[in-house]
């Protein structure tokens, strides 16, 4: 590579990291060092969620050592985000969907360290794929693994592409201590909903339930046909699956006219839906199918 690429390279990452670095915050809400955050609007800091390890006296600087009291909005830990409210001090960064991520793309991970300063690590995106389930609980819209140093201090900052504009924010908390970003769009969707409420809705039945074998006699009363079903050990009273009708020792075995043999797949369905939305349920009651009409409701407990 000629020296004239390299050093073209070079001043777009710089310029990069010049664009972003006045909305890169460090946010002290936790012992010995700060974390990173980002200025995601006007008055709001996206920051990831391990990092809070407390939720008052929250303190965030800026650049030329600003420093402003922040209140927490609200944090979803299935997508390791947290917001954070506070006096418009900062300016927001310049956002692009992360739809535009390539596998191989140079891309930057910037930090605010303890010192004041914006620092950085570069590196690849080295995996991007579809939709991706994390061990919280959350749904990813894209698995966007990072091939850098994800330095201590820099979860919650932005990854930023060549052209300056923030595609993410970088966090150790979702894959295992493998540096992922988080997408723009899950990121929208969640502040708009902790700005709102205060935490993120999910939907939810009312329902305790354990795998079992669907016998032979009742595998075909049913269009989905399945060998499996959800039975169903407990009924929460008031619930929104109490209210259409469910009873315990019914047998699950369709969501929409999806079949459902285990909780996963119940839950991935269930992820597409929102708040307030009726579904239809089909489950097996003393061997014949019952359809129930169910309005989803609000997880209760957060």
């Amino acid at each position: 590579m000629s020296s004239s690429v390299l050093e073209t390279i070079s001043n777009e990452f710089a310029a990069a990291a010049e664009a972003v670095g006045p909305s890169v915050v460090a946010i002290y809400a936790r012992r010995w060092m700060p974390s990173s955050g980002v200025v995601w609007r006007n008055g709001v800091v996206v920051t990831a969620d391990h990092n809070l390890r407390r939720e008052e006296d929250i303190t965030v600087v800026g650049a030329d050592g600003k420093i402003t009291k922040a209140d927490l909005a609200g944090r979803d830990p299935s997508t390791d985000l947290a917001i954070l409210k506070l006096a418009p001090a900062f300016p927001a960064a310049p956002l692009e969907e992360s739809a535009s991520l390539k596998l191989g793309h140079l891309v930057l991970a910037l930090g605010r360290s303890r010192s004041g300063n914006v620092v950085a690590s570069a590196g690849i995106a080295g995996a991007v794929g579809g939709e991706w389930r994390t061990w919280r609980g959350g749904r990813l819209d894209q698995h966007i693994r990072l091939d850098l140093n994800l330095y201590p201090g820099f979860s919650g900052g932005p990854l930023v592409s060549a052209a300056g504009k923030v595609v993410g924010i970088n966090t150790r908390g979702l894959g295992r201590g493998r540096p992922v970003a988080i997408p723009v769009s899950n990121v929208n969707r969640v502040v708009d909903e902790l700005l709102k409420h205060g935490h993120v809705a999910k939907p939810y039945l009312g329902l305790a339930m354990q795998p079992a074998a669907l016998p032979e006699s009742l595998r075909g009363k049913t269009a989905s046909g399945g060998t499996s079903a959800l039975l169903v050990v407990h009924v929460e009273a008031g619930g929104p699956a109490e209210k259409a009708g469910a009873l315990l020792g019914d047998l699950i075995v369709e969501l929409q006219g999806k079949a459902v043999d285990d909780t996963d797949q119940l839950q991935d369905l269930l992820h597409r839906a929102k708040v307030g939305d009726r579904v239809k349920l089909t489950v097996l009651r003393a061997g014949s199918p019952v359809q129930l009409d169910v309005t989803l409701g609000d997880r209760p407990g957060r």
